[in-house]
This record gives structure tokens, sequence and C-alpha cells, in this order.
């Protein structure tokens, strides 16, 4: 008998266009054999399923819907949602209390994640290399010139909880400081100033596939901005080399940091982290635990590298979800 999958997809963030993108391609991808699929839109007008011109409201009392006379359940739910409330835990909290599975992490690792200030401080605890950095709360008194005496110039401004760049830019001056954490605010109430690393970017994907935590095939990133934003990142503006051009003594350290980042972190499900190799050495910057899945985005562009098509990716995510 099929399962029902709920694909959830919107969000209440500045990624929801983003989401609905990555959550029509899984729509379109997943087995149809096995599974009926549902597109559900979570959003702040409203949680509604959607198919064509159909848009029914969700009862959230039990996350089911009704449609032509009969009550619809779910078997398990297919996060699709970058940024809250998906991405952060909240809702992944909300289906645990309906005993609903899904096909993230727990919520609890969802949140920390999401948070990159907690999960740095977890990470230097296990001596994973990462940039100098100084954290703000809005309201916070702001001292230029300590932050830069802390991490120096240029250095990176990006709100703490949020994703795909929205917020972030690269300061070059104490001027610049101030104007980017105006800018970062306007995403969050908390702030991250880290160092500049001057390196080599690479973005790692690393999943539960087959029972076994997997390590994709790196990509590197040549952005042709100043920095990985959110024009070179969905707009054309970098290059994503998959493999990487790394030689095999950085590929290893790679892969190894990558998998203790995820293990140590308790992850499950799917995951994209960002490094940058000083002088041969791989850096954290962040995880994303609810990456772009389009076909264009870099998560799918590794599992192609490795041979795994979208249909088996997405298969694979939710049999592990419903075991």
């Amino acid at each position: 008998m099929k399962k029902n999958i709920a694909i959830i997809m919107g969000g209440y963030s500045s990624e929801v266009a983003i989401s609905l993108k990555s959550g029509n391609v899984v729509f379109k991808h997943l087995n149809t054999n096995k599974y009926n699929a549902f597109c559900i839109h979570i959003l702040k007008e409203g949680w509604f399923y959607v198919d064509n011109d159909i848009k029914i409201p969700v009862n959230k009392h039990d996350f089911s819907i009704e449609k032509d006379g009969k009550k619809i359940t779910f078997d398990c739910v297919f996060n699709a949602i970058h940024g809250a409330p998906g991405e952060n835990g909240t809702i992944l909290a909300y289906f645990d209390l309906l005993g609903i599975q899904h096909t993230s992490a727990s919520f609890y690792q969802m949140a920390l994640t999401f948070n990159k200030r907690d999960t740095l401080s977890i990470l230097r605890k296990y001596n994973i290399p990462t940039a100098k950095s100084v954290y703000l709360n809005r309201g916070n008194t702001i001292t230029v010139d300590d932050i830069v005496n802390t991490v120096g110039l240029p250095c990176f401004i990006k709100p703490n909880n949020a994703g795909s760049s929205f917020g972030i830019s690269k300061a070059h001056t104490k001027e610049d400081i101030l104007s980017g954490i105006e800018k970062a605010y306007k995403e969050d109430d908390e702030i991250l100033i880290e160092s500049f690393l001057d390196g080599t970017e690479v973005s790692v994907g690393v999943i539960q596939y087959k029972n076994k935590t997997k390590v994709l095939p790196i990509t590197e990133i040549v952005s042709e901005n100043d920095f990985f934003d959110y024009e070179a990142k969905y707009e054309g503006k970098s290059q994503e080399i998959t493999p990487a051009r790394l030689t095999p003594e950085e590929e290893t350290k790679v892969n190894a940091i990558a998998k203790k980042v995820y293990t140590v972190l308790n992850m499950s499900g799917f995951s994209r982290s960002e490094y940058i190799l000083v002088k041969g050495e791989p850096h954290f910057l962040e995880m994303n635990t609810v990456p772009g899945l389009t076909e264009e985005s870099i998560l799918p562009q590794q599992a192609k590298e490795a041979g795994i098509s979208l249909t088996e990716l997405f298969d694979n995510a939710i049999e592990s979800a419903l075991k």
C-alpha cells in the first residue's frame, strides 16, 4: 500500500520562494509507485494543501486534510522548509508530538545547527577550526574598535539565525561594520561577526544513506562577487565545481572533518556544510540542514556525482524516516 507523504515547503522567513521551488522538485521526483505525494504550503497566512487550483486548509489538530470527502493523514513528512519553522526545528517538535515521522534530524539538533553561535561553541570544544567571532544581541552597545581588534578587517557580518545569505555583508572598513550590523538586524535580533578566512571555499554534503553516514563529493565555490552571497548562490554569479579541485591530502582532510562535524552534532538526514581551506586546513563556517533541493542545487549536484539520482536521494530520506 502506498504511503502518504506530505512535502512541507514555504516557511516564515525570507527563504520562502526558494523553499517552494525545492519542495516542488521533491514532488516531481518522488517515486509515484511507492508514495502518494501532497504539497503542503506552510505560510504565515495559513497552512494549505495545494494542487494546481485546489487549495485546502490543513487541520492543525492532527495535521490532516479533507479531500473529496475523505480525511487524509500522513505517514511521513518530507521537510523542504529552509529557515523557520522547518530548518530551526519548530514544526518538527509539533510532528514529534503528533507521532508523525519526518525526514530531518530531531528538533533539538535542527534548532542547534540553525543557531550559528551555538554550533560554533560546540565544535570548538572538539578542536574544529573556525573563524574568530564576536556575537551581538539587538540593543548591545557597539564598539567598532573592539570588534576590529578581535576579528580584524575585512570581516563578515551575519544574522545568527538565517540562511541563503540573507542579511550577510562583508565589511572592509569600520563604517562598513555599522551598515552591515544594521542590515543583519533586519533578518534577526542576534548577529555574528567573523574574521575573514582567505582560502578555497568548499561545500560538503553529508547524509544518512542506506543506514550509513555518507560524505558526498566535495563542491568548490568560486564566486564572481566579493563572497558567496545570494546573487552568487541563486543568480549564476558563481562557479560550483564538483568534484572540487583539491589535492588528495586536502580532500581526505575535508571528508574527515565533515564526517566528524556531522557525528559530533548528532545529525541525521540531510546536511550541507561550508568550509574554507586556509593553508590546506579546513575551517568550518556553518551547516545547512535543509539545503536547496532543486536540480541545480549543490547537494543534488553532489549526489549525482556520487551516482545517486534525485528519486533515490528522496526515497532514501523517506525510508530512513519511516524506519
